[in-house]
């Protein structure tokens, strides 16, 4: 492609598709008439896939994706034609679909509106060259115009995508529950654990060999993927500096009994507070986010 110029990547046949319609019409259609009305427009190369002995499959998955314009001709229906234009809409808006006049489009294409080219009159061919040139100028103009039914359909509120999110963000928040269910469980058990020993000789003191997790809040404060205030994370951000402190004490308990125990009904109003104030923001954002479009 020439330096400064935009690519223009036209999917179409390169050999025959009925009795009127050659392997010489289809290069002819493009050398003689698309290529020329497509390079009249400023900036503009325009290219076709070829029927190489290189990896052409790699080609027709390449370029449709990459080009800023793609220029799909549906004559004769062409499945090759179909598939290329589908993998083009799975990932960019910017594309224009023509066709020789009395080809019947398919429902789904046709509700987007396709330009018609009539090889044998002339006058009605200058109003689609026209048309043609002008679509083409407004897909550089504004790139980010929808005209894909597949990007329509999986990006945007409401649609496939959010609702994927919606359903990872559900899972992810049920795990931050689970944790928090978790830790609340565990505090509780140290503190019935200490309560027993209180009954015993220290010989005979038993420790509870499980830890605090924090996995699940970790990976929310790294990724921030919900649309929080600064409070929120503050909370957590406290709640995670609270539980290595605690799993430090854990650590020690069986080395340095008393102290830890001591430490633990020290802070025990501060810890439940903090835990319990963790649980029920997790638990209120779980149920506004399962009864919104989060």
């Amino acid at each position: 492609m020439s330096a400064g110029r935009k690519h223009c990547y036209v999917i179409m046949p390169f050999t025959q598709t009925s009795d009127k319609h050659t392997e010489e019409y289809w290069t002819n259609h493009f050398e003689s008439f698309l290529k020329p009305t497509i390079e009249e427009c400023p900036n503009l190369e325009a290219h076709r896939s070829e029927a190489r002995r290189e990896d052409i499959l790699r080609q027709i998955i390449t370029d449709p994706i990459i080009s800023p314009i793609v220029v799909a001709e549906l004559t004769d229906l062409n499945p090759n034609v179909f598939w290329e234009l589908g993998v083009r809409q799975s990932f960019k808006h910017g594309t224009v679909t023509i066709a020789e006049h009395g080809t019947k489009i398919p429902f789904d294409l046709s509700i987007k509106g396709t330009l018609f080219h009539y090889p044998n009159d002339h006058i009605k061919n200058m109003t689609f060259i026209k048309q043609f040139k002008r679509a083409i100028m407004d897909c550089l103009s504004h790139p980010d115009v929808p005209d894909s039914h597949v990007l329509e359909t999986i990006s945007g509120r409401g649609t496939i995508y959010q609702i994927i999110r919606k359903d990872e963000v559900v899972r992810r928040v049920d795990a931050l529950t689970s944790e928090c269910k978790w830790n609340t469980s565990l505090l509780n058990a140290i503190y019935e654990k200490i309560e027993e020993n209180k009954k015993k000789t220290p010989e005979t003191w038993q420790m509870v060999s499980t830890f605090f997790r924090s996995s699940a809040i970790e990976f929310l404060l790294i990724n921030r993927y919900l649309d929080e205030d600064t409070s929120f994370y503050s909370t957590l951000e406290s709640s995670l500096v609270t539980i290595d402190a605690m799993n430090d004490q854990l650590r020690d308990w069986a080395r340095s009994s008393t102290r830890v125990e001591e430490w633990f009904l020290r802070t025990r109003e501060t810890l439940m507070a903090r835990f319990k104030k963790c649980e029920e923001m997790v638990t209120d954002l779980k149920n506004r986010i399962t009864a919104s479009s989060y």
